[in-house]
């Protein structure tokens, strides 16, 4: 599982786990400064305070398991007591005394995705004195150029009228500011709901979602840290915003039908997310893109524990053979094979061979082409 010097390096130079601004470095730095081709995608991430968002934002993004979430207010504070740094605490996060994780205002951070491609995340605290700001004083600032509005509701808050009133308030100033913003709506924390109700509770939130939303369209899901939902979630909502989607399942789907695949899928390669994908052959399990996510996602995070680097894996039965690669370097492959004639060496070969050819749809600038040779 070990990789060459040159993917180390481009591990270190574009895929850092790390995704909150350093202390002492300027708001919304990572270490690294954006390219002026960089394609930059404003998302606002909000909700309440202690509806889940930070939690979410850092196993998606920062490589945290659920469980370690509970510490991430703890380590926060952890560092300012290190650093000595006086902070208003206006972008950063602390864990009030029943355990709930509070964002204070606003804490911006880059996401380099997909190469030319950032998402500039704003996580908004969710305290009511913040929230009102967002609507008057900072109304321009926060709802100006969004791409994306993900709003996360606890589905077992009792102050659910304040939470839809709230929701609007969004909606009155996209509308605004952003009309053309794609709406997500997060029913979050569905693993607290009786398993038996889920699916009725989910469907009433996601009606009366979808009416207080028009004439704006927007798109629900029902998450869970503690699941593979999460991962559904938010790969749906990436994929409204990479460039040239369309493109890139065009081709993904020649070059499943040119190896004789079952099954194509492409992962990005920090967060795992499925960003695209084709099928030749009809699948049993709906939610197999996610828990592949959620299991890989995993085992890279156990590697890195023993000091050891996830670059490749193969899974075989009697029914098929599964091989997941490094294939650009922003992705990673999922090549499903049933056809037991066809050797590992030549699925791995044709990987390798494809790999240049992604790797310039990738530039969202570049030339359009289209994988056709065989």
């Amino acid at each position: 599982m070990e990789e060459s010097d040159s993917e180390k390096k481009m591990e270190k130079e574009n895929l850092g786990p790390r995704m909150d601004s350093p202390m002492g470095e300027p708001e919304g730095s990572l270490g690294w400064v954006l390219p002026n081709t960089a394609m930059k995608k404003k998302v606002l991430l909000m909700g309440k305070s202690g509806s889940g968002k930070t939690s979410m934002r850092s196993i998606i993004f920062a490589n945290y398991i659920a469980r370690d979430t509970r510490r991430l207010g703890a380590t926060i504070l952890d560092r300012l007591h290190s650093l000595q740094i006086n902070s208003s605490l206006s972008t950063y996060s602390l864990v009030d005394s029943v355990g709930n994780t509070k964002t204070f205002d606003v804490e911006h951070s880059h996401v380099r995705f997909l190469g030319n491609l950032v998402l500039n995340l704003w996580d908004c605290g969710g305290q009511d004195t913040f929230m009102e700001n967002y609507f008057t004083s900072q109304r321009d600032n926060i709802f100006r150029n969004v791409e994306v509005l993900i709003y996360v509701f606890d589905v077992e808050s009792r102050e659910l009228e304040k939470d839809m009133h709230y929701y609007q308030s969004c909606l009155e100033a996209i509308l605004q500011n952003s009309p053309d913003a794609k709406i997500f709506c997060l029913v979050h924390k569905m693993d607290l709901v009786q398993e038996d109700q889920r699916d009725l509770i989910f469907k009433e939130r996601e009606e009366d979602l979808r009416r207080l939303s028009r004439p704006l369209e927007c798109s629900c899901f029902r998450t869970s840290i503690w699941d593979e939902t999460l991962y559904k979630a938010w790969s749906s909502i990436v994929y409204q915003l990479i460039p040239n989607v369309q493109q890139l399942e065009m081709n993904l789907r020649n070059f499943a039908e040119i190896i004789e695949a079952d099954e194509v899928l492409l992962f990005e390669r920090a967060t795992f997310l499925v960003i695209s994908h084709y099928q030749c052959k009809e699948q049993r399990d709906a939610h197999r893109f996610e828990k592949i996510s959620n299991i890989i996602k995993q085992f890279k995070l156990s590697c890195s524990k023993l000091a050891a680097s996830f670059q490749s894996m193969e899974v075989r039965n009697s029914n098929f053979a599964a091989f997941i690669d490094i294939f650009t370097s922003n992705t990673y492959v999922m090549v499903v094979m049933s056809d037991p004639s066809i050797p590992s060496a030549a699925t791995l070969i044709n990987i390798r061979n494809a790999r240049k050819h992604f790797e310039k749809l990738e530039r969202v600038d570049g030339p359009k082409q289209c994988l056709l040779m065989r």
